[in-house]
């Protein structure tokens, strides 16, 4: 069935050239056909402060696009005729990893803009050298060219955190410099908005278990987020590297509560994870964005979460780094990582559950300030989707003098 499906595509995408593109028409979406990320941040941003633009946000899931009209949005399901008709009319497509974000065999013709989903501090897409993507990133095989075509399709435009970023995604993407528009990623506008802003924006677009999550929070002294990032291999990283009794033992103690927001592609227990009283396992549907300013500290390993977090102030990281040889085996760094990363970095079980003990994880106030400095680029009011529209609005205005 894939084979078949992939060989229709195939044969249909050359014929998405051939349509006409309306530069007044947005598509937008994201991957795992969710409503998430930087595109669902940018597209309501757009929806709500640029009339002149008809968006819509194309998923290939019903329930999602179901969500969004819930919300007062355009949505389409792209497996229907308007779905479809509007995704070969829109002249600009934003998404968070590639076209398959919304349909790679419509996308031809259009200006895609990947607003992509981190900061690259591990070895991403063509920079990647070894591991069990090499047969995509590396050899490139017939196999891999036929099923993820999207990969092999390179973005128009891609959002960069900095300059100093944009030379490791163009060179990851194999854009030019030039394509790489600097600014803020939209997901964090949520982060540094005032708090009144903030739960404006979460009462009208969020479910109403986000609520719930932050009245939780708010009883407790202190509170830590757990955000690994993915491995290749899947595996249930509760289990072989986590003591959860040992760890809520810790938090009853002093009154603090453990959130845990893994992967989407990592394997967890639910059924176990929900007898802990100061545990939290973060419903898949729960956008973590929207929580992590009631949060105090941030454990991680190397997840590009961690510079999204740095940027809010009084907050303090953990890097808990136990299979760092394994991982740099399998994927590596863009960048020296000690260098590159701000925490208190622990290698084992024992030393994390010492460190939450004795509140041991304060973070460096100078080196945040630089990582800050380098990974990002300034903007004084933090509006990053407005930078990145006027950024297409002045590309639009280039083609068109040309």
């Amino acid at each position: 069935m894939k084979f078949l499906v992939s060989l229709i595509g195939f044969l249909m995408y050359p014929f998405s050239f051939l349509v006409p593109r309306n530069k007044k028409k947005w598509a937008f979406g994201s991957f795992r056909n969710a409503f998430s990320d930087n595109s669902k941040y940018l597209f309501i941003y757009c929806s709500e402060n640029r009339k002149d633009i008809d968006a819509a946000w194309i998923s290939a899931s019903k329930e999602t696009v179901k969500l969004v009209r819930s919300l007062g949005l355009k949505a389409y399901f792209i497996g229907s005729f308007q779905g479809i008709c509007f995704a070969l009319r829109a002249k600009y497509w934003f998404f968070n990893a590639y076209t398959s974000d919304i349909l790679f065999f419509a996308s031809g013709g259009a200006t895609c803009v990947n607003l992509w989903h981190g900061v690259a501090l591990k070895r991403i897409e063509f920079c990647i050298q070894n591991g069990p993507l090499a047969d995509r990133f590396v050899r490139k095989t017939l196999k891999e060219r036929f099923y993820y075509p999207q990969v092999y399709r390179r973005p128009d435009y891609l959002l960069s955190s900095s300059a100093f970023q944009a030379v490791t995604l163009a060179k990851s993407f194999r854009i030019h410099i030039t394509q790489c528009i600097n600014g803020g990623y939209p997901r964090n506008e949520i982060l540094l908005t005032d708090e009144t802003s903030r739960r404006r924006f979460i009462a009208k677009y969020e479910p109403s278990i986000i609520l719930g999550v932050i009245n939780k929070i708010s009883s407790f002294h202190r509170t830590f987020i757990y955000m690994p990032t993915w491995r290749e291999s899947q595996k249930d990283i509760f289990s072989g590297n986590f003591n959860l009794d040992v760890l809520n033992g810790l938090m009853q103690e002093k009154n603090e509560l453990l959130i845990l927001k893994p992967h989407p592609n990592t394997m967890v227990d639910v059924e176990k994870l929900s007898q802990y009283s100061n545990i939290l396992l973060l419903d898949r549907r729960v956008d973590s964005y929207a929580v992590l300013p009631y949060t105090d500290v941030l454990i991680t390993d190397y997840s590009s979460v961690l510079y999204d977090y740095i940027l809010m102030e009084n907050k303090d990281v953990i890097l808990y780094l136990y299979d760092i040889n394994e991982y740099v085996n399998n994927r590596d760094f863009n960048y020296p990582f000690h260098e590159s990363v701000v925490g208190k970095e622990l290698y084992s079980f024992d030393e994390l559950a010492e460190c939450i003990k004795n509140n041991d994880y304060k973070i460096d106030a100078k080196k945040r300030n630089f990582i800050r400095e380098k990974f990002w680029d300034k903007n004084e009011n933090n509006s990053f989707c407005k930078k990145i529209l006027d950024a297409v609005t002045m590309c639009q205005k280039s083609a068109n003098r040309q």
